[in-house]
């Protein structure tokens, strides 16, 4: 494009939205245009996120100063973005929302999982669910998107290749999906609470959804939309990190189905992907998965293995929370919805040692 796309960020003030500035920022085709904060209106953006310290002179503005615009990206608390929808609209053509408020399509899905009405339901089939190794072709030139869970981002990417045509035949879905998830202390947002107190989280490893998390109903609407209609078992377990999050998925394969099988399937389906890393080394300490490596990157790692003895096969998936999980695949969808290269403003391949 001839011009820079002017993209602003409402709710900028979060772990989310100072994610988003750090990745516009350095966008080779986007121009940051404004970045809100009711909180922090009027302030530096530098005193919140001193990371972007030496990187202009950005002042938080309310949000309802926001100015028209190309591309908006809400990075508001759950709920707010379907209140405002009609007039948030008004302010750009296209829209990323990374909130819960648009990723379901069924306004009743919506009810049963967030314990509510949704406020603004014919909006719902109007976003694309922002996950582009899910929804690649319909994110190109969409308008909407929605965000994604993090935790439910890790899961279907750790299930992705299993659910794909190749893998698909491969696994008894009747005995359902097993994932325990951990994560990190960044998932709980940027305000502190008795749950987040640093005596309280340091050190803990501790279970704070055995079941019913929410972001099971991602994961559900994605399998189904690649045929496989299963129930998923999801559990969350907070462990000692601040960015992360590493999905442990089990599902049982057919008789006859063996490890080779099942790494055909991995290459077929992630072969093109340009931000999964399938991680099956046979020596060494990075075996497996680690979100450690991945921190402030957009990539994915996913691997797998077999337990011949009982059919059982461990899925991976290891993402930063913060980027693949939330930020990272808002700006890969933008790529996409905008024609641009998917890859543009996300090559950073995590660090290490770190």
């Amino acid at each position: 494009m001839s011009e820079a796309v002017r993209a602003s960020i409402a709710g900028g003030s979060g772990y989310v939205g100072g994610e988003l500035l750090r990745l516009l920022l350095d966008h080779p085709c986007i121009e940051v245009a404004q970045v809100a904060s009711r909180s922090a209106a009027g302030e530096g953006v530098r005193f919140t996120h001193p990371n972007l310290r030496s990187r202009g002179e950005l002042t938080f503005v309310h949000p309802d100063e926001l100015e028209p615009c190309d591309l908006l990206f809400l990075a508001l608390p759950h709920g707010e973005a379907m209140a405002q929808i009609d007039r948030l609209t008004g302010l750009a053509p296209r829209i990323v929302d990374l909130s819960a408020d648009f990723r379901l399509r069924d306004a009743a899905e919506y009810e049963r999982w967030y314990g509510r009405p949704h406020a603004a339901p014919a909006w719902l089939e109007r976003f694309v669910y922002g996950l582009p190794e899910l929804e690649r072709e319909a994110l190109r030139g969409a308008q909407h998107a929605s965000g994604v869970g993090c935790n439910a981002t890790a899961t279907i990417l750790a299930l992705l290749a299993l659910a794909s045509d190749d893998g698909r035949d491969l696994v008894d879905w009747s005995r359902g999906v097993t994932v325990e998830v951990k994560v990190g202390s960044s998932e709980g947002g940027s305000r502190a609470s008795d749950a987040s107190h640093h005596p309280v989280r340091s050190g803990a490893v501790r279970s704070f959804a055995p079941t019913g998390h929410r972001h099971t109903a991602e994961v559900e609407q994605a399998l189904r939309s690649h045929g496989v209609d299963t129930a998923v078992h999801l559990s969350a377990t907070a462990v000692e990190m601040v960015r992360g999050v590493l999905a442990t998925g089990h599902v049982f394969v057919r008789e006859g189905v063996g490890e080779r099988n099942i790494y055909r399937a991995f290459r077929a389906r992630l072969r093109d992907e340009p931000f999964v890393r399938l991680v099956k080394e046979k020596r060494g300490l990075y075996r497996y998965p680690e979100p450690k490596l991945l921190a402030g990157s957009n990539f994915a790692e996913v691997g797998f293995e077999l337990d011949e003895r009982s059919g059982r096969c461990v899925l991976l998936a290891a993402i930063d929370n913060l980027m693949k999980g939330a930020a990272g695949s808002a700006v890969q969808a933008v790529n996409l919805m905008l024609g641009w290269d998917e890859t543009l403003g996300l090559g950073f391949p995590g660090l290490h040692p770190v």
